[in-house]
């Protein structure tokens, strides 16, 4: 019988804590750390698969550099969990993604251990560029500054052009700096083995990466032709061996395929690189598996890649009652209606088909479903040149990704006026993925536009004739945005309707107060209205549909009949608000008295909690409204409304 282990993770405060661990430490460690991220996850939901594709890797890492004053980025943030573990923060796991807990990513307010925040993918490369360039600013000036910079960056971060930006700058640059590719997908590798893993700490070792300096040195004595044929002919050879060509040519020196859950593979490649001090940028290719440890992840790692809370021992999550469908599966029914019927609709998804359903349609429509990786940039403008060709697309991007791709919607799409259809899921609080996540701005961003279509339903029913609406408009760009989440229980058309563009609905007559709503806030302004009634106070609740183009004659007659006029939206300053509110000024329907109450999202950043609570928390509830129509109403209405 072995001997019962001690545990190791109970030990392990901060990393310090354990550098000095053996291998078969190490091991153990690795495997109580696994133990412990599923037992957490399992408690407070999030991203599973690839924070237990990263556990060895991550004990390796720590365990071989200096964290905190190496600097250690993990992209994307959510492959994180077991670094928090290690880092200061076992504490608090089983807060993860709550009200007042940690994040579901990295933070730079959150731990010293996080030095640069991770939500949105792609990004680590070009901050550690940054941070390494500063290492070596303040050396030149006489800073004693040795640090290394190691960027993490996986789960399909590599596919975002943003990344190879950044590569080709540091490759340029021949900036010291450690990238670790966390290939889980197999989409890069050739077969990993003992003899990739021998290769790879042979590249890595200080003698090879002297002898290859010392070839260097000598090449450059001979004539240039020569010098550019034997650089040439040592990264063929390493290339045919490797497969890293593609990182040779941007400049980084390549070290891989590695097996990425074996410590004795980690552990002397990650030194080396650590003790290669004269090289320039470097890359380190180690494979993982999504969800490694964990056999129900291992087995399903899509329905394991982002998780509610589960039982551990069958790995059943738990289920919501059933509730009425959510917005995502009205869109894309919706859309599969719509195309059934016109052959030109295509869809383009940015590696989010499920959690834009469109893996719904390409169950439909295979061939006309493209899904171009964590590339936003990209999926807009390859939207725009489809829509040139007379094919209808549409762009389904959450609404806090498609800020991604901003510039190619302004200078490809838009100023072009090519008909791109962008549907924007995520639109408003998004619960807790927090801030990061939240689709705050994309009125604003959009609103500026010239010609764009932009809608916002109040309800899954009205999602349908938005879809429709969207599928009509062959003579500009428009957009729609839409929540997370279930809707409201409505009863669903068997499919939407052609809308007037620019054109809102009156949903209830009144004479003292307007509640003029854009999405779905609407059910709280006919909540508020119903309140204020008992009052007796007098409401009209008005649906806009739209905000761009703006229904101004039902704005104007808003104005004219009511003595307060109240804008409610999920969206930032700068929104729908302040265009009914730009509109008015211009027609003067502001100098005669009009109270107008815009009521948007706070100027803060909404950290993670339920969405209910966020929206209580922005003040845009029911019981807001009541308030703000009161207070708008001044003391004699407050007094009148009390005692009527």
């Amino acid at each position: 019988m072995s001997p019962v282990q001690t545990p190791l993770l109970d030990r392990v405060r901060v990393p310090a804590d354990m550098r000095n661990f053996s291998p078969d430490q190490l091991r153990q460690l690795a495997d109580e750390l696994r133990a412990e991220t599923i037992d957490a996850v399992s408690v407070t939901g999030g991203h599973l698969g690839a924070s237990l594709g990263v556990v060895e890797l991550t004990v390796a890492i720590h365990a071989i550099f200096d964290t905190p004053r190496d600097r250690l980025i993990w992209d994307v943030g959510h492959q994180a969990y077991p670094h928090k573990i290690l880092t200061g923060r076992r504490d608090r796991i089983r807060t993860l993604r709550q009200p007042d807990g940690l994040s579901g990513f990295t933070r730079r307010s959150e731990s010293e251990y996080d030095p640069f925040g991770t939500a949105h993918s792609s990004t680590s490369i070009s901050a550690g560029l940054g941070m390494a360039v500063a290492r070596d600013l303040k050396n030149a000036r006489g800073e004693k500054d040795d640090r290394n910079v190691i960027a993490v960056i996986g789960d399909g971060a590599m596919s975002a052009g943003m990344a190879y930006e950044a590569m080709n700058n540091a490759g340029a640059r021949h900036t010291r700096l450690v990238v670790v590719l966390n290939d889980n997908d197999m989409s890069i590798a050739p077969p990993v083995g003992a003899m990739s893993a021998y290769l790879s700490r042979l590249m890595s070792s200080r003698s090879f990466l002297s002898l290859r300096e010392l070839g260097s040195k000598m090449a450059k004595r001979f004539p240039k032709g020569i010098e550019r044929t034997l650089g040439r002919a040592e990264e063929y050879a390493r290339g045919i061996l490797t497969g890293g060509t593609l990182f040779e040519e941007l400049g980084f020196y390549y070290v891989g395929p590695i097996d990425g859950h074996n410590l004795d593979h980690l552990l002397p490649v990650l030194r080396n690189v650590r003790e290669a001090d004269e090289t320039g940028p470097i890359l380190v290719h180690v494979i993982t598996q999504k969800g490694k440890g964990y056999v129900h992840a291992e087995a399903s790692a899509d329905k394991h890649h982002a998780v509610s809370k589960f039982n551990v021992v069958t790995g059943e999550q738990a289920k919501a009652p059933p509730g009425p469908p959510s917005y995502t599966k009205v869109f894309a029914d919706a859309l599969i209606q719509e195309a059934e019927a016109d052959p030109d609709i295509v869809t383009i998804t940015a590696a989010m088909p499920s959690g834009t359903g469109l893996d719904r349609f390409a169950k439909r429509f295979p061939d006309r479903t493209f899904d171009v990786g964590i590339a936003e940039q990209h999926a807009v403008t390859f939207a725009a040149g489809l829509a040139t060709e007379g094919l209808k697309p549409f762009c389904a991007i959450y609404s806090t990704f498609l800020q991604r791709g901003y510039d190619q919607l302004v200078h490809d799409v838009s100023i072009q006026n090519l008909p791109v259809r962008f549907a924007m899921d995520r639109a408003g609080p998004v619960g807790n993925d927090g801030a990061t996540h939240s689709g705050s701005f994309d009125i604003a961003f959009l609103n500026c536009l010239p010609g764009i279509v932009i809608m916002a339903p109040s309800d899954e029913a009205e999602l349908m004739h938005t879809v429709a609406t969207a599928a009509a408009i062959n003579d500009r760009p428009s957009a729609f945005r839409y929540p997370r989440g279930e809707g409201t229980g409505v009863v669903l058309p068997s499919r939407g309707e052609v809308m007037t563009l620019g054109k809102g609905r009156i949903v209830r007559e009144g004479s003292s107060i307007a509640i003029l709503s854009l999405g779905p806030r609407l059910a709280d302004a006919i909540k508020a209205a119903d309140e204020l009634a008992s009052r007796g106070l007098s409401c009209t609740v008005a649906d806009a549909r739209f905000v761009k183009p703006l229904d101004t004659a039902m704005v104007e007659q808003l104005a004219r009949h009511h003595e307060v006029l109240i804008t409610i939206e999920e969206g930032s300053i700068g929104g729908f608000g302040s265009a009914v509110l730009h509109h008015l000024a211009w027609k003067g329907l502001l100098d005669n008295g009009l109270k107008v109450r815009p009521m948007v999202l706070p100027d803060v950043y909404l950290d993670h909690d339920s969405q209910a609570k966020q929206l209580a928390t922005a003040g845009l509830t029911a019981r807001d409204i009541v308030a703000t129509a009161l207070t708008a109403l001044g003391k004699s209405a407050l007094k009148h409304a009390v005692t009527a």
